[in-house]
């Protein structure tokens, strides 16, 4: 490699235009306040349960209280990871612990197919011996379920589609309120006809409508774990335009993977006989990257080619 040249694009810091290399770049949403709130209305909804579950002698209230647990759980969890991922970085953890919120929404996403498993085989088991569930109690505790936890998915709504945190958090919480609302239904079915075999019914949808919708968060956050390119970029695009780009005859060693949930990073070697222009050539390639893919983390290394072949050209080199 006759001559290296390195732009670094580090979240709005670039080295040479720091105020052009992320035109569109913006923080990510703070919802620290949301997480508060949630937990907060959650854990109440979880003593709630609790006392009327023993008072009115249900163990479906129990169950469902200590489900419920584990949404707060979930919470504090994706929380700890939002807040862990504002950590500047340090000489170990060289991108802070931005991570992190990778790691809670995998989590997040097991945790919800675990709940779904615990659901699907009581449902089975009530098939075989029904049990009464209906009661005004249950039904009464229930649709405060519904509530809260369709107050807190609305806190997350925002934050869904930019965030897969954000989104694991929210999924979670619209689970429950789907949950309590299945409950609800099954009860005020079986207080009118008396079809005690509608209640394992209904949780099988419902936990078949979890399993739809929690599916792509864990395919995304398995994903992004290692290291894979984040849905939504298109490896073969991002080659097209850097190698489209004037003066570059090739590119080679291009990888794109996910900082956090809402950062991604690239590095690339790009081939230039001519060498590079300018710094602002450097800079129009972060502008390029973060408007057209929302890649706002950009190394790229400047080669001339013709003298010493990179060690990292061929595509299967890692």
């Amino acid at each position: 490699m006759d001559n290296h040249d390195h732009s670094h694009d580090h979240h709005g810091h670039d080295g040479h235009h720091p105020s052009d290399a992320h035109p569109h770049a913006h923080a990510p949403q703070d919802f620290g306040r949301a997480f508060l709130i949630g937990i907060a209305l959650n854990t109440g909804f979880v003593v709630i349960e609790a006392v009327y579950g023993i008072l009115a002698n249900s163990m479906a209230l129990l169950a469902d209280a200590g489900h419920n647990l584990s949404d707060v759980f979930g919470l504090l969890v994706a929380w700890g990871a939002a807040t862990l991922g504002k950590r500047a970085p340090t000489p170990r953890y060289t991108y802070g612990l931005r991570s992190s919120s990778i790691l809670a929404a995998l989590a997040n996403a097991i945790l919800l197919l675990i709940a779904v498993g615990a659901i699907t085989w009581e449902a089975i088991g009530r098939f075989s011996a029904p049990e009464a569930v209906a009661s005004q109690t249950v039904m009464m505790v229930a649709a405060i379920g519904i509530a809260i936890n369709a107050a807190t998915a609305w806190l997350f709504m925002s934050g869904r589609d930019d965030d897969l945190n954000i989104k694991g958090a929210y999924l979670h919480m619209a689970a429950d309120a789907a949950v309590s609302l299945g409950v609800v239904v099954a009860a005020a079915i079986i207080l009118a006809t008396g079809w005690l075999w509608i209640d394992p019914l209904v949780s099988l949808a419902i936990a078949a409508v979890i399993v739809w919708g929690t599916w792509g968060l864990l395919r995304d956050a398995a994903t992004l774990a290692v290291h894979g390119v984040p849905s939504g970029i298109s490896t073969s695009d991002v080659r097209q335009a850097l190698v489209t780009l004037p003066g570059v005859s090739s590119i080679h060693d291009l990888h794109i993977w996910a900082i956090s949930t809402t950062e991604t990073a690239l590095t690339c070697h790009l081939v230039m006989p001519e060498g590079c222009p300018s710094d602002g050539f450097l800079a129009s390639c972060a502008r390029l990257l973060a408007d057209r893919f929302k890649i706002n983390h950009v190394t790229l290394q400047i080669e001339r080619g013709g003298g010493v072949a990179c060690a990292l050209l061929p595509d299967t080199v890692v």
